[in-house]
C-alpha cells in the first residue's frame, strides 16, 4: 500500500514538474555575404500568422519564444548572459562575448561535441561584458559554457571543419562596463507565438536588408545571406530533366535564373491530366517558345495534384515552388522604396511597390519601352499565358508566374510584371489557367 502511495506521489510529482515547463525555441541569427562573416546591426521577426513583431539589437542575436505561457524571469540585464560568438562559424578565430550584473568568480569551459574539455578556466571578471578570443583548431562544433554563482548559460559554436594543424587557444581580450541591448522579457511577452506560426526574419546589416520564411518547429540558428545577384554560392547551375538552368543568389532567396521548362508539350487547348506524366504548354505551340520563355502550366500540374503550399511540385529535389509570402520577400528585397515586410506587398488586385517590377525585369525583350534593369538578375521574361479557354495572349508584354499558394479550391495567387509598369501586381486567377513557374531553393 505504501509503495502505491509512494508511486502515486511520484507520478503527481513528474506530471506537475512536466506541466511546469514552458516550452522554449531558441531562434539564433548569424549572417554572411557569400562566404564571408557579416556583422548584423539588428533582426526583426514577424509572424506573419497572428501579426505582430519584436527586434533583436546586436549583440543580442538571440531570441526565446516561449509558446505556452511564459515564466517569470529577471531582466536581462541582473542575469548572467553570453552572446553569440562571431563570426558563426568559425573559419579561424572568434570572439566569445559574455555579460556579467556583478563583480564574482566565473568558470568559462569549452567542450568538444563528445563532451570533452578543450579549455577550463576561471576568473574574478567586473560588472560589465567580458570578450576572450577563441582558435578552435580541429573539430566542427563546440561548446562554451559561463557558471557564475548558481547560474550557467551555454552557446553552440559551428565550425567551418579545416582547423586540421592550428592550435587550439583561449585568451582574453578585453573588458567594457556598460549595459549592452537585451531583448527583453517585456518585450518578448507581447509576440505571441504558437507552433506552427509562419515567422518572417529581416536581417539588417550595412544599410542593406535580407529575409526569410520559417515555421520553426525545434531551436533553430538562420544564417542570412547578404550575397545578391551572383550564382548561388556552392550551386551555380542545376540539372534537371536534362536542362541545365542557372541559378541566382537574391539576399537570402537562391532561385532559377530561368523559368521552368520540363515536360511533354500538348496543345493549348488541351486540358492537363493527373497521368504521371508532366505536361506543358508552349506559346503558339511552338516548342521555340518554351526553349526562350520557358513552360505554361496549369496550378494544378504544377502542384504535381496537392494543395500544400511550398511544396516540390514540378520542380527539381531539394527545390520548390514560392509561396505567395516567398514572392513578397522577393519584391521587399530588390524594390527601392518598400523594404521586405512593408505592408505595401499585401495590397492585392493592384501594382504595388515602387520600382520592383523594373529591377526584375530583363534588359531586353520586353515591348516599346518596358525593358528593366536586371539590378539583381532575376531575368523575368514576357512569356505570356494561357486562358483558361485555350487562347495564348500577352506574350512579349506580360510574364505571369504562379505562386503555390491557393485562394479557393478554384483559384491560386499568382504575380504579373507588364512593360507599361515599374511595379509588382499582385492578384488571383482561375487554376485552368496556364503561367510560367519558377522555383526556389528550399532553406
Amino acid at each position: 500500500m505504501k509503495t502505491k502511495i509512494l508511486l502515486s506521489i511520484l507520478a503527481f510529482a513528474l506530471m506537475v514538474s512536466a506541466f511546469g515547463q514552458k516550452p522554449t525555441l531558441e531562434l539564433t541569427f548569424t549572417a554572411i555575404d557569400s562566404a564571408a562573416y557579416v556583422q548584423l546591426d539588428s533582426i526583426k521577426v514577424m509572424n506573419r500568422t497572428q501579426g505582430g513583431d519584436t527586434v533583436l539589437y546586436w549583440p543580442d542575436t538571440v531570441l526565446n519564444l516561449f509558446y505556452v505561457g511564459i515564466d517569470e524571469f529577471n531582466k536581462e540585464g541582473e542575469a548572467l548572459h553570453l552572446f553569440q560568438n562571431y563570426p558563426n562559424p568559425v573559419k579561424d578565430q572568434t570572439t566569445l562575448t559574455l555579460y556579467l550584473p556583478e563583480k564574482g568568480k566565473v568558470t568559462l569551459v569549452i567542450t568538444d561535441i563528445l563532451g570533452r574539455q578543450v579549455f577550463n578556466t576561471e576568473k574574478v571578471l567586473e560588472r560589465g561584458c567580458h570578450s576572450f578570443r577563441f582558435t578552435p583548431g580541429s573539430g566542427e562544433i563546440f561548446f562554451f559554457t559561463a557558471y557564475w554563482r548558481a547560474t550557467s548559460r551555454s552557446i553552440k559554436i559551428l565550425t567551418f571543419g579545416n582547423g586540421s594543424g592550428i592550435t587550439s587557444s583561449f585568451e582574453y581580450t578585453g573588458s567594457k562596463i556598460t549595459e549592452p541591448q537585451f531583448k527583453r522579457i517585456e518585450a518578448t511577452r507581447n509576440f505571441s507565438f504558437s507552433p506552427g506560426d509562419e515567422l518572417l526574419y529581416i536581417g539588417h546589416a550595412n544599410g542593406l536588408q535580407s529575409g526569410m520564411l520559417n515555421a520553426p518547429e525545434t531551436s533553430e540558428t538562420y544564417t542570412f545571406q547578404f550575397a545578391t545577384n551572383i550564382p548561388c554560392p556552392g550551386t551555380p547551375t542545376v540539372t534537371y530533366e536534362g536542362q541545365v538552368y542557372n541559378t541566382i543568389q537574391i539576399f537570402s532567396q537562391c532561385w532559377l535564373k530561368e523559368n521552368l521548362n520540363v515536360g511533354t508539350m500538348i496543345p493549348g487547348e488541351m486540358g492537363m491530366s493527373n497521368d504521371g506524366v508532366i505536361e506543358k504548354y508552349c506559346y503558339n505551340n511552338e516548342p521555340d517558345s518554351c526553349t526562350k520563355y520557358g513552360g505554361l502550366y496549369q496550378w494544378n500540374e504544377m502542384m504535381q495534384y496537392t494543395t500544400q503550399q511550398g511544396t516540390q511540385g514540378i520542380c527539381q529535389p531539394d527545390w520548390h515552388l514560392p509561396t505567395d509570402e516567398e514572392w513578397k520577400v522577393l519584391e521587399g528585397a530588390v524594390d527601392s522604396q518598400y523594404g521586405i515586410g512593408d505592408p505595401e506587398w499585401d495590397i492585392s488586385w493592384v501594382y504595388r511597390g515602387f520600382d520592383a517590377g523594373t529591377n526584375l525585369k530583363t534588359t531586353s525583350g520586353w515591348y516599346g519601352t518596358g525593358n528593366g534593369t536586371g539590378l539583381y538578375g532575376f531575368s523575368a521574361l514576357p512569356g505570356g499565358y494561357r486562358l483558361i479557354n485555350g487562347n495564348l495572349f500577352n506574350i512579349g508584354y506580360f510574364g505571369y508566374w504562379w505562386t503555390s499558394s491557393e485562394y479557393t479550391g478554384f483559384t491560386s495567387w499568382y504575380r504579373y510584371l507588364s512593360y507599361f509598369s515599374p511595379e509588382v501586381s499582385l492578384s488571383l486567377q482561375y487554376k485552368g489557367s496556364g503561367f510560367s513557374v519558377r522555383c526556389l531553393r528550399d532553406y
